[in-house]
């Protein structure tokens, strides 16, 4: 091609990126690597082959591990462990420290590896990723320094399992190991079967920093290694990354085991497109929503929501910027996209897109041999397609339209996933008012795919729990220290062989939608007192009163849109009316326990108005990201939390579960204690006179180990607590796999819900989810 011709058609020569220095590092190690152990590699064994999906060619042959691999990692992990958690937070952020200036000092190589392995572009692993990764460092060096002081009573979980996606590749293990060590956990990584390289050439880095040998681990290997480290009993933490059918997995694999668990997985993210958009501006970054890295991104803006006005002329400027897309050597920087990651990816896409409805247009770019796959736009969808509710993992868009903002949130929520959501509006009024009503973890206005170490990612429903980045991020690799002891199980009062009757009968009901409800089969237990007297009968609930207590809840769920002053007044109105009719409540404490009631009482007040003052003041925050604009980090509502309450504290237990569940707007299904129900159905009247709107409190009595089954198990419920006195956290996390809810059981360990630690910010913590909302402002 002439000069004049370049000029004429303005088309990019190629501009390769050099691969000598990555090929000279695999050569100087045989292309066969070990794992990465206490410091050191181990011996090659049991290898398999990890190629370029952009060429076939073999990059380096990766140990095979299994569980003695596993076994071997962990121990190291263990020993260096307490050592390196003893270490001063300054010295922790100096290795941190020294990590992030390393990644800088190599960071053309690791650029060069990571695509040569992963297929993406090497602009991409180059401008984006690497800096992503450094900033990570940096950012937890300071988390590193300040901890101690700013999270004062809190240490580390111990040992942490990572298991990380091969989109990413270094990005994922810099979320995953900066707060793991800047918290003072050690950590065994298992990088994807697929792009092991850059882990292995960040190990080899890691020793250039000086860090002590079993901080960092290093295991390659399949889906069975990773396994093998989720199910290892020396694990206190796993974060994983990667698909929602492998996350369900790894939430019943820990059920019950007490180990940490943080999930970010799929998704399925609207895009959506106002007509006040500036278009050019939409379609530009809706190019980076999904074809950056291929689509194979977990937030990738698949779905695509253009308002009616506007959809005709956005598709044919959409369709013409496709074109315009060069496909082709990731190491050419002239490349918009790349490879996908691995043939058997590129069947998946395939297969799916084959077998779909609607009009397909793919781009009119040359696609070279190998494992490519064009860029493509499906249109004339319904919301029930496959393609526009499961996740494709690829260069492929699928578009619908609407007609009010409404819909566009209803169509935008209308799917099982809820990691990032794009608005693009000119009207910031607009934009604002839709992020909060979007169900994702993620929203990004007038832009995509912004990420930094300070703000927190991560998704709701089915995309996952737990968040990256940020102290949000820090806080999921801490506990309180100190270990509580082993709760008993607390037993009902028997019955008496001759029971004292000196009332009429009288049976408490259920509190369901603000009324009080008969349970649906009909029985009733009896309760009696220490010394024998009958005390009176409550009904026995079962699934189906479960589930009419779950609608209620989702019914109420406009208690999420009153105003935190709102919420705040009437829990005040609560503590009122209990306070004046404190010497009952105490009576009947005393009757069903043997205990004076008072103290609970006075506590239970107490709570009510702490969580009142709470209510609009667990404030949020603005990140300093660096980005002309603000990322909101915004506490919102879990939704509707189902809770069984602590056996041994009837009255201040419930309070205590309650009162920070609907003092942050959500809704809530309470199993109160079940040997002394008692104070639960006195309770409700309190709440029948306290302007409570009807359903956002139901209460459902019966044995824990009976509805805690339904409860964790319910599709319309966003989160599960336990203080019970049962055993049945296992049961519980297990359970709540079905739509991956948020759980926060107590592993049948004891809490004192008299103690300081009974309340404030942890309760509020597990009532929230933190939103970030990227508003980037100016010309």
């Amino acid at each position: 091609m002439t000069i004049k011709e370049i000029f004429d058609t303005m088309s990019y020569g190629p501009a390769p990126e050099s691969n000598a220095e990555a090929l000279d590092w695999l050569a100087r190690r045989d292309r066969r690597f070990g794992h990465f152990i206490n410091g050191s590699f181990t011996t090659p064994d049991a290898v398999f082959d990890t190629k370029n999906p952009a060429t076939g060619t073999l990059l380096a042959q990766v140990s095979q591990g299994s569980a003695a691999t596993v076994d071997a990692a962990v121990a190291a992990a263990r020993r260096a462990q307490p050592k390196w958690a003893r270490l001063p937070g300054h010295k922790r952020a100096q290795y941190l420290y020294a990590l992030a200036r390393l990644v800088q000092k190599h960071a053309r190589l690791l650029a060069v590896l990571e695509t040569m392995d992963n297929g993406k572009p090497i602009r991409e692993s180059r401008d984006i990723d690497l800096p992503l990764v450094a900033r990570h460092f940096y950012y937890h060096a300071g988390l590193a320094q300040l901890a101690p002081s700013e999270l004062p009573g809190m240490e580390p979980l111990g040992v942490c399992g990572a298991v990380i996606p091969w989109n990413f590749p270094l990005l994922m293990l810099a979320w995953k190991v900066a707060p793991a060590l800047a918290a003072g956990n050690t950590v065994v990584l298992k990088p994807a079967e697929y792009t092991p390289l850059t882990a292995l050439l960040f190990a080899d880095i890691s020793r250039e920093a000086g860090l002590p040998p079993g901080v960092l681990n290093i295991v390659t290997g399949d889906g069975d290694t990773g396994a093998a480290l989720v199910a290892h009993p020396g694990v206190d933490k796993i974060a994983f990354t990667g698909s929602t059918a492998v996350g369900k997995a790894i939430r019943r694999a820990t059920a019950g085991t007490a180990k940490a668990l943080t999930l970010e997985l799929g998704g399925k993210s609207p895009y959506i497109v106002f007509d006040d958009a500036d278009i050019d501006s939409a379609v530009e970054g809706l190019v980076d929503a999904i074809w950056f890295n291929g689509g194979q991104v977990c937030c990738a803006g698949s779905r695509l929501l253009v308002q009616e006005g506007v959809a005709d002329r956005f598709h044919a400027r959409l369709k013409r910027r496709m074109d315009g897309l060069r496909i082709g050597d990731p190491l050419d920087k002239c490349i918009d996209v790349g490879a996908v990651v691995d043939p058997v990816q590129l069947a998946t896409i395939t297969r799916l897109v084959d077998a779909s409805d609607g009009e397909k247009y793919t781009a009119d770019t040359p696609l070279p041999q190998g494992c490519f796959y064009p860029p493509t736009l499906i249109t004339g969808l319904s919301a029930a397609s496959t393609l526009m509710q499961e996740e494709i993992f690829g260069p492929v868009l699928v578009s619908m339209t609407f007609r009010t903002p409404a819909e566009a949130v209803e169509l935008a929520n209308n799917t099982r996933y809820g990691l990032a959501a794009t608005v693009w509006t000119e009207n910031v009024n607009l934009a604002l008012d839709i992020a909060p009503k979007l169900r994702a973890g993620v929203v990004w206005v007038n832009g995509t795919n912004m990420f930094d170490a300070a703000a927190g990612f991560g998704g709701v429903r089915e995309s996952g729990f737990g968040r990256e980045g940020g102290w949000e991020g820090l806080l999921a690799y801490l506990r309180p220290k100190g270990k509580a002891a082993a709760l008993k199980p607390v037993a009902p009062m028997p019955a008496p062989k001759s029971a004292t009757v000196d009332t009429l009968d009288r049976t408490a009901k259920l509190f369901i939608g603000g009324k009080q409800a008969r349970p649906d089969g009909g029985y009733s237990t009896p309760v009696y007192s220490a010394k024998g007297a009958l005390l009176g009968h409550v009904g026995l609930g079962n699934r189906k009163d479960i589930r009419n207590a779950v609608e209620a809840a989702q019914a109420a769920k406009g208690w999420a849109r009153s105003t935190a002053h709102t919420r705040a007044q009437i829990l005040f109105y609560i503590a009122e009316n209990l306070s004046a009719r404190a010497e009952e409540f105490a009576a009947r404490i005393k009757a069903q326990t043997g205990s004076s009631g008072t103290a609970e009482v006075e506590a239970a007040v107490a709570r009510l108005f702490t969580y009142a003052a709470w209510a609009d003041k667990f404030d949020g925050a603005v990140k300093s990201v660096p980005l002309r604009g603000v990322a909101l980090a915004m506490n919102e509502p879990c939704g509707v939390i189902g809770a069984l309450c602590p056996d041994e504290a009837p009255l201040l237990g419930l309070i205590s579960v309650m009162a920070p569940a609907i003092a942050m707007g959500n809704t809530c299904v309470l199993v109160p204690s079940h040997p002394f129900p008692l104070s639960a159905t006195d309770f409700y009247q309190v709440l029948e006179t306290s302007d409570l709107p009807a359903g956002v409190v139901n209460i459902v009595t019966g044995p824990h180990t009976d509805l805690a089954k339904p409860l964790a198990g319910h599709m319309d419920i966003d989160a599960v607590w336990s203080f019970s006195s049962s055993d049945i956290s296992q049961m519980i996390e297990a359970e709540s796999a079905t739509n991956l809810k948020r759980t926060w059981v107590n592993n049948t360990r004891a809490r004192d819900w008299f103690a300081p630690d009974a309340e404030g910010r942890a309760f509020l913590r597990h009532a929230t989810a933190v939103k970030t909302v990227w508003v980037p402002y100016g010309e």
